[in-house]
């Protein structure tokens, strides 16, 4: 009866699928009985809407869906024909899109009564909501995060974004009738936890060799450490994750069919329009992911009040650079890297203005060859199949060569 119980269990990739699909409907059925809805930038603290009962969607959640199921192209150029620049984010422009349009044959969310809205990815997120409160006339909620000029998040930050916390609750009370719970936040803070740490664990499988499972499952399994990291099943979810990353270590087992050649860093956000494509490619030279910071970004780790504020600081973008080098030089060594590919992705300028010194600084430290490539997160014009072919066959040929240099001085 065990046995059979455990076949029945779904595994944790459908079970994350479905919970990021269910919030999103959760959304429409809340509309749908007349409760405000919200749409929300991705790194806003979700404890407050969680806490609160408050449905929101994710517009970059939508463009990321949106891109990697065909639609980037369309949806960006709609965008730039009511007027947008084609340099802004292609999120932004999918969302300007939709927001005229209505609807979307890759995926629909319903429309927003408000606006969530937090600077601490990037200052486009300012203008692009600015836009949409304007556009709408609906109430704009803004947490204003300072980007980190030292190592740590100093105490005057943390006050100023816990007083903006409390600003944003009791507007939200306002705006949809309910009331703020002190237990109910306790216990989304302590299922937060719960979610952070256990997709922290699952990623972590990485620094096995071979890894049990493909890098790039981190980009297809995200989804929930942003949109139900403070709901009991997310937890679960990756709970279940990490253990079956667990049972694949112990029974010599993984995600990633091919033998594993190659280790290497990608850095940035994935190119959603060519998700298959990056992917295969490096697949077919035998080359897994086995360190990145964007997924494990959506984890947030804290254990009291002035913890949880300080965190929402330290998420790329808002990290001073030198914590953003350490993080990744760090990762790379601890996870075996060989190489490292990196995403100068038009859309995220804040993150792709660092790149050429990261690269510089992850050469040196961490003692890896490294190759860039355009793209971008959603507008598939900008990525070339043929020079990211190229630089991918560049760094198979150093790191080929440099594997051979330490089997023949391993053999003197």
């Amino acid at each position: 009866m065990a046995e059979v119980n455990k076949r029945d269990i779904k595994p944790a990739k459908i079970r994350l699928k479905e919970i990021a699909d269910k919030a999103t409907q959760d959304a429409w059925e809340a509309k749908n009985r007349g409760e405000k809805i919200g749409w929300c930038a991705s790194n806003f603290p979700q404890e407050i809407p969680t806490t609160l009962g408050i449905h929101v969607v994710y517009p970059e959640n939508q463009g990321a869906a949106i891109g990697a199921k065909g639609g980037g192209q369309r949806m960006c150029e709609y965008a730039e024909g009511l007027g947008y620049s084609s340099d802004i984010c292609s999120y932004a422009r999918i969302n300007f899109a939709y927001t005229d349009l209505k609807e979307c044959p890759e995926l629909n969310i319903p429309q927003p009564d408000f606006l969530l809205c937090c600077n601490n990815i990037c200052n486009c997120m300012l203008k692009w909501y600015e836009n949409l409160a304007f556009q709408l006339d609906i109430p704009l909620l803004l947490i204003d995060i300072p980007r980190l000029d030292a190592y740590e998040c100093d105490q005057d930050r943390i006050d100023y974004i816990r007083a903006q916390f409390d600003y944003c609750i009791g507007r939200l009370e306002e705006i949809s009738g309910k009331k703020w719970d002190e237990d109910r936040f306790k216990e989304v803070m302590a299922i937060s936890q719960r979610s952070s740490k256990a997709w922290l664990k699952a990623v972590d499988y990485m620094k096995y060799t071979p890894s049990p499972f493909s890098g790039f499952d981190i980009f297809n399994n995200m989804a929930v450490a942003c949109v139900a990291r403070g709901r009991l099943e997310g937890a679960e979810a990756f709970e279940q994750l990490a253990r079956e990353y667990e049972e694949n270590i112990k029974n010599g087992t993984s995600t990633f069919k091919v033998k594993e050649e190659y280790r290497v860093l990608f850095e940035g956000i994935a190119c959603w329009a060519h998700l298959s494509y990056t992917f295969k490619t490096l697949r077919n030279f035998g080359i897994n992911v086995t360190s990145t910071i964007y997924g494990p970004a959506f984890s947030f780790l804290y254990q009291n009040l002035d913890e949880l504020m300080a965190a929402y600081a330290y998420v790329p973008n808002c990290n001073v650079f030198e914590r953003e080098v350490e993080l990744r030089v760090k990762d790379a060594i601890k996870n075996k890297v060989e190489g490292a590919i990196i995403h100068m992705n038009r859309s995220c300028k804040k993150w792709s203005g660092n790149l050429y010194e990261l690269e510089r600084q992850l050469r040196e430290q961490a003692g890896i060859p490294a190759v860039m490539f355009d793209g971008d997160q959603s507008d598939p014009r900008v990525f070339s199949e043929a020079q990211y072919l190229t630089r991918v066959q560049g760094l198979v040929e150093i790191m080929a060569a440099n594997k051979g240099q330490k089997e023949e001085q391993s053999c003197e």
